[in-house]
């Protein structure tokens, strides 16, 4: 990963069996991305958390793993979404407006 070009996401899944799924996806769709699980922070009112995937890689490869999520929800069953956070914005991509990502 490039210190001068460092990117970072997050991702939440509609379906918390497909985050194991969806990190091997990710390791191999995009080579040289760094993916972990960890547990997101709890809303307000919320008591607690669900996991989330935490990447990073350098913006071209960040690119290349956010272009792979359709392809991984296409595989799946229908109405599974994929909530991208980065830089403080939400992206939230399902099998059904994939094809505008």
């Amino acid at each position: 990963m490039s210190q001068a070009d460092p990117g970072a996401a997050e991702l939440s899944a509609s379906d918390y069996s497909q985050l194991g799924p969806l990190a091997d996806y990710l390791r191999l769709a995009a080579p040289g991305i760094r993916v972990t699980r960890s547990a997101s922070r709890p809303g307000p009112g919320e008591q607690g958390a669900a996991d989330v995937l935490m990447i990073a890689a350098d913006s071209t490869v960040l690119a290349a793993a956010v272009q792979a999520l359709p392809h991984f929800l296409r595989s799946r069953r229908k109405g599974m979404t994929v909530t991208i956070t980065a830089r403080g914005k939400k992206l939230t991509v399902t099998a059904g407006n994939a094809d505008e990502i």
